[in-house]
């Protein structure tokens, strides 16, 4: 094996894991700062209950951006924030005529692609996954 390699791959899935979870983290500390224009936003788009979807959006971006930052139960993670992008584009960016919707529409499914590469290849060797790997 190559360590050189080795090392790059490590080194490229930790700082993908780091650009993906910095949209999550961002997307909920905003939403955390401006939570009546948020839950205004969630009710013009016809869901029910915008205080509970709200709090929802609150923990998966947070909460996940966290896990997948440190790359805990990073598969799971990958996997539930990638169902979470599709719906978001589904539910909120559906107005695909206006340019605008239609990039974030895009930038959500793009998201998904690179959570589900997460999902089936895993964090990498550098988080938390690795540490209670090579201690099993």
């Amino acid at each position: 094996m190559n360590t050189g390699t080795n090392a790059n791959q490590a080194a490229l899935a930790v700082i993908g894991r780091i650009l993906l979870a910095a949209v999550f983290l961002v997307s909920g500390l905003g939403k955390l700062a401006a939570p009546g224009p948020v839950q205004g936003y969630i009710a013009s788009v016809g869901l029910p209950a915008p205080l509970l979807a709200y709090i929802i959006a609150l923990i998966v971006e947070v909460g996940g951006g966290v896990l997948l930052l440190v790359g805990y139960r990073t598969k799971a993670v990958a996997a539930a924030l990638a169902v979470f992008c599709v719906l978001t584009a589904v539910l909120f960016h559906r107005a695909l005529g206006d340019q605008n919707q239609l990039i974030h529409f895009l930038k959500d499914l793009a998201m998904a692609g690179g959570l589900l590469q997460i999902a089936a290849f895993g964090p990498g060797r550098i988080g938390l996954d690795s540490r209670s790997a090579a201690r099993a």
